[in-house]
């Protein structure tokens, strides 16, 4: 039974394995592309399943303890507010962690070359346009990818 609350190593190796992982692993995410959740692929979902499972013994050290648990559990979550913290008060690092939105398309002509580069695809594209209510890219003013992966669109006005 004591093993149960047995640490393996002392505490802040956990607090620092955490720590490390978070910040490896949210640096991918941001530069693997702005995907929102929502939009997920089955391939995006089995790679967010695989890379828990290969960051797991980076944070646990083979600890399987239920106090190691708690320790990185509760490091984990006092990061993730930390950041949102910051974020929310510092434009500078929320420019960095979030990214900034990207023009796809203005004035109804379409950037190919910024789709391509964001990994968005002319039907993810024109399906986005379709959730907008737009039937034609020559009514769009402007079509933005959004830090979450969205894409929002500004119809031109009927002057």
């Amino acid at each position: 039974m004591e093993d149960l609350f047995q640490l393996s190593a002392p505490w802040w190796h956990f607090v620092l394995r955490a720590c490390a992982i978070y910040v490896l692993v949210m640096v991918l995410v941001r530069v693997s592309g702005k995907r929102a959740v929502g939009q997920f692929t089955p391939f995006d979902l089995v790679l967010l399943i695989l890379i828990g499972n290969a960051v797991q013994n980076g944070i646990n050290g083979g600890d399987n303890s239920l106090t190691g648990a708690a320790i990185m559990a509760t490091t984990l979550i006092a990061l993730n507010y930390g950041v949102a913290f910051v974020t929310s008060r510092n434009r500078k690092v929320e420019k960095f962690v979030e990214g900034v939105p990207v023009v796809l398309a203005r004035n109804g002509k379409i950037f190919d070359h910024v789709l391509r580069r964001e990994l968005v695809s002319r039907e993810d594209f024109r399906e986005a346009l379709r959730m907008n209510g737009v039937e034609d890219v020559s009514e769009v003013e402007l079509a933005l990818l959004e830090t979450n992966g969205s894409i929002s669109v500004v119809k031109k006005r009927d002057d």
